[in-house]
């Protein structure tokens, strides 16, 4: 039975870490793996299940906790299950033996039964949003192929009219047992039924639709409402609508990893949204209002007299709303004075007139450090 590797080392961050370089550590390792960045890589698919589950641990403050105090056996269900006397301290003992033997030993047993309910498997899909839709959010209907309960047969697999016949060479277990006698006592070896295929029934008159597999493939249209502020990287999980159970099981879920487009203009860090706007020489040294573009349109900022460039100003609630509060983020703009060029001689008569150190103030703070500089 494999180990389990350290959750803050699936996704490269210390114990110490805060919630959202989790969560950004999350976003960058969970992208690096997705099944569809990564088709028929199974390596890619097995650390995107691991990198999913380290998230579920660490992003939960109470599971975060226990794990921290008693690592995974902190947040292992099975964990002190039974209500006293030992328990094998969560060790599955058929796995170990069947790692020596190839089967059970001494009655513990190996092998997997199948023919119980078994949970559909996910569907992963990735939407592509424009910053906009991001930010406000959006509905979108999108289409895609799953597997379904054949409702000719009612899942069953079985002609209509007909039933799946318990299996006479398991009798329904899906196992077949056989004990050899051994210096160590004797030796239980479970293996998959042969005839049945571990499923405990067998299908005689196959549907005809389903071909005696119980389901089918379909299209299948799928509404869904992106929520407000929602962020590159993130899964949206429609539960119920992934493939197909078996044997009664419930459907998989739909997972719906969102990939945002760059806009032109706008930076998003978090809920706050970033940009870099270019002013006169004029609306820098005289002051000015301007109009500044933002997510809800043209909205005035004024600029006071004497800005210097890379000076940024705050628009605050112009950002993007909070997935959980709804509360918005703000807006900071970053001015870039441009210089004029190609100014004919008065213009360049006039601009010699002003030039004078008492206009700048860090002009004439560094011709006076120079002065001494030199003078030493």
């Amino acid at each position: 039975m494999a180990e389990k590797r350290d959750y803050y080392e699936v996704l490269g961050v210390s114990k110490g870490a805060s919630d959202d370089e989790i969560k950004k550590a999350f976003r960058k390792m969970s992208k690096k793996y997705h099944p569809d960045l990564n088709p028929n890589n199974k390596e890619a698919e097995k650390k995107f299940k691991e990198v999913n589950e380290a998230y579920q641990v660490l992003s939960d403050p109470e599971k975060k906790s226990k794990y921290d105090q008693f690592g995974h056996a902190g947040v292992d269900p099975n964990f002190g299950a039974g209500g006293g006397g030992f328990n094998g301290g969560g060790f599955d003992f058929g796995d170990i033996f069947g790692d020596f033997f190839g089967g059970g030993f001494g009655g513990f047993g190996g092998g997997q039964r199948r023919n119980g309910p078994k949970r559909g498997a996910d569907i992963r899909k990735i939407i592509d949003l424009t910053f906009e839709e991001a930010a406000f959010g959006c509905h979108r209907e999108m289409s895609i192929q799953a597997q379904e309960k054949c409702e000719t047969c009612g899942g069953s697999g079985a002609k209509k009219g007909t039933t799946a016949q318990t299996c006479q060479h398991c009798h329904g277990t899906g196992q077949i047992r056989t004990q050899q006698r051994t210096v160590l006592g004797y030796m239980t070896n479970v293996t998959t039924c042969p005839h049945c295929h571990g499923e405990g029934k067998i299908v005689k008159d196959p549907c005809p639709d389903c071909r005696g597999t119980g389901k089918v493939r379909k299209s299948k249209k799928i509404e869904v409402d992106i929520p407000a502020g929602i962020d590159d990287g993130q899964t949206i999980q429609l539960s119920g609508k992934g493939e197909a159970g078996d044997k009664g099981g419930p459907n998989g879920d739909l997972l719906l990893t969102i990939r945002v487009h760059p806009h032109q203009m706008f930076k998003r860090e978090g809920t706050n949204v970033f940009i870099d706007m270019p002013i006169s020489f004029v609306q820098a040294a005289l002051g000015a209002t301007v109009q500044v573009p933002t997510l809800d349109g043209p909205v005035e900022l004024k600029i006071p007299e004497g800005t210097q460039t890379g000076s940024k100003f705050r628009m605050k609630g112009r950002g993007i709303p909070s997935i959980r509060s709804k509360v918005r983020g703000d807006q900071y703009v970053t001015v870039n004075v441009e210089v004029p060029r190609n100014l004919n001689s008065k213009q360049k008569e006039l601009l010699r007139e002003f030039e004078e150190d008492k206009n700048y103030k860090q002009k004439k703070s560094f011709a006076e450090k120079m002065k001494d500089f030199l003078n030493k």
